[in-house]
């Protein structure tokens, strides 16, 4: 019998970060397991993001605003829920979420929520005027998504434990799943070839990579001026910040450098994909991820599946395994510890960043591969349906 899975998330666009991307990665893995699988997004029906997918892309848009509200949206999630077993919803603070409780309550198909980090205390302390106004929203809405779902899906412990800083009204059956990506395509000469054909001018360079969106969130500015102060160590580093400019940040980063004499040692290409996006993890020397908050990092798993060792600062949750692995330097998230992190890795020997390459690639196919997630996540879903007929 096959068990079909409905997830809705406010949009497909791989520009939003990872919920999309991990989606796109997870469902191949789930599809050979007998899973069928529907996406249901905010986006137009004709965006071209829900194009050639490997599930069924749906869009419930257009919406009018940055919250996604819709007048008839409950009642289209109900539609299509029951055509399937189960219900995933991604994210929250957006109508999606409170529409897919709205819909499913009274109609006894269960679903899960995974919150995707958007419930970390650092959003409360760093912008607490929008906290405020999420606490307006929280009672009424997403308190009642997590208190009445099956479960409320967290990728690590740490996200879990997070989770419960942001509000003293907190209820939700939590549970930790894991969460990764696909391992990455096996030709790696021909991604190398292609990066280097496309970015000629970092031949012979030792390229400190960094992509991700372009976001305060990211810690950027830690980077760019722990990279200005090791750059003259040697004239081959190179820093390349990958990622779209969601913010309008990049400018401000830009004018940094400027100011710190670096601009010509860095490569701002906008955001990767395909063969460049896997050329640029072969290519490079080290991954950076200096964030003030992550929730789990899928290209965090890309670097490691990629055996490049990783620098990242200790909020991103992965933090702690990455340290117990081996597989990477563990910092905080303060431009001195970003500073000493990057002088760490230029210090230690050829051998020493091998081991730490080979202990990250063992450590991402023994927890982020999403072969192995996908089979550790179905006993999940299945345990949820069973008190229902499975079609």
């Amino acid at each position: 019998m096959t068990l079909k899975i409905l997830r809705i998330i406010s949009s497909l666009n791989p520009e939003g970060g990872g919920p999309s991307e991990g989606i796109r990665q997870i469902t191949p893995h789930l599809s050979r397991l007998g899973v069928a699988s529907t996406v249901a997004s905010l986006d137009p029906p004709s965006s071209a993001c829900l194009r050639d997918q490997s599930f069924k892309a749906v869009g419930l848009g257009p919406v009018f605003s940055g919250y996604g509200y819709c007048r008839n949206l409950p009642d289209r999630i109900l539609s299509l829920a029951s055509e399937h077993d189960v219900v995933i919803v991604h994210g929250l603070w957006q109508y999606h979420a409170f529409a897919t409780w709205r819909a499913l309550r009274c109609s006894g198909i269960p679903y899960f929520v995974y919150t995707h980090g958007m419930l970390d205390p650092w959003f409360k302390i760093t912008y607490p005027l929008k906290h405020l106004k999420k606490w307006a929203y929280w009672p009424w809405a997403d308190y009642r998504v997590l208190r009445d779902a099956s479960a409320v899906l967290f990728t690590t412990e740490q996200e879990r434990l997070r989770a419960r800083q942001s509000f003293w009204l907190y209820q939700a059956n939590e549970q930790v799943v894991s969460y990764g990506t696909s391992a990455p395509p096996a030709d790696a000469e021909s991604q190398r070839q292609a990066f280097f054909e496309r970015f000629q001018h970092l031949r012979d360079q030792r390229i400190l990579l960094f992509l991700s969106r372009i976001h305060p969130k990211k810690g950027l500015d830690l980077l760019i001026d722990a990279f200005a102060s090791v750059a003259g160590s040697d004239p081959r580093l190179h820093l390349m910040i990958a990622g779209p400019d969601q913010v309008g940040w990049q400018a401000t980063l830009q004018q940094r450098a400027s100011e710190l004499g670096i601009a010509e040692r860095i490569t701002w290409p906008g955001m990767l994909s395909g063969e460049l996006k896997w050329g640029a993890f072969r290519c490079a020397e080290l991954f950076c991820l200096p964030s003030h908050q992550e929730n789990f990092g899928i290209v965090v798993a890309e670097a490691l599946a990629c055996g490049l060792p990783v620098a990242i600062a200790k909020p991103v949750n992965v933090s702690t395994d990455v340290a117990n692995a081996g597989a990477g330097i563990v910092f905080d998230d303060e431009t001195l510890a970003t500073e000493r992190a990057l002088k760490q890795w230029l210090a230690m020997t050829p051998s020493d960043k091998s081991e730490m390459a080979k202990c990250g690639q063992q450590f991402f196919y023994d927890r982020f591969d999403f072969e192995s997630v996908a089979k550790n996540l179905l006993p999940v879903l299945e345990a949820a349906v069973q008190p229902r007929l499975i079609r």
